[in-house]
């Protein structure tokens, strides 16, 4: 499964695992990012191509780090002026590891093991209230 996102104005192509390097990103390190803005999803064969972006589908990641990239050079000139400029740029840009790419499909699915999981906890929520009735009815009885 992958997807074409838009972020920092470039579209990227990401998968599940990625590291990707963006222009800087206003998000402490450690922190969950959360990118809206997807034009296009394929998932075992399957594509959705948005008009503009792809509905109800979102590309969640953690940011690893900040840092610099490699320094260029911009020198400017201008001839028989005698007038030279040299200066140089680092870009700064944000590490950021893909999580998860989740869409409408991978949604359901995640909701209905979360319901399975609510539903067996409550299960034994249930029986366990029902034994410690019994118990204390009992001990009722012993005592009259």
């Amino acid at each position: 499964m992958y997807a074409v996102i838009e972020a920092c104005g470039k579209q990227y192509k990401v998968e599940e695992k990625d590291v990707v390097f963006f222009e800087k990103l206003d998000a402490e390190e450690g922190k969950k990012v959360t990118f809206d803005k997807v034009i296009l999803v394929s998932d075992d064969g399957k594509v959705q191509v948005g008009n503009p972006y792809v509905k109800e589908v979102k590309v969640e990641g953690k940011v690893v780090s900040h840092g610099k990239g490699k320094k260029i050079i911009v020198f400017k000139m201008k001839p028989k002026k005698n007038e030279r400029k040299k200066q140089g740029h680092r870009q700064p840009y944000t590490k950021v590891e893909i999580t998860s790419i989740k869409t409408a499909s991978t949604k359901a699915t995640a909701e209905k093991e979360e319901t399975k999981k609510e539903t067996t906890t409550k299960k034994t929520t249930t029986a366990k209230s029902t034994t410690t009735k019994k118990t204390t009815t009992a001990k009722k009885e012993e005592k009259v």
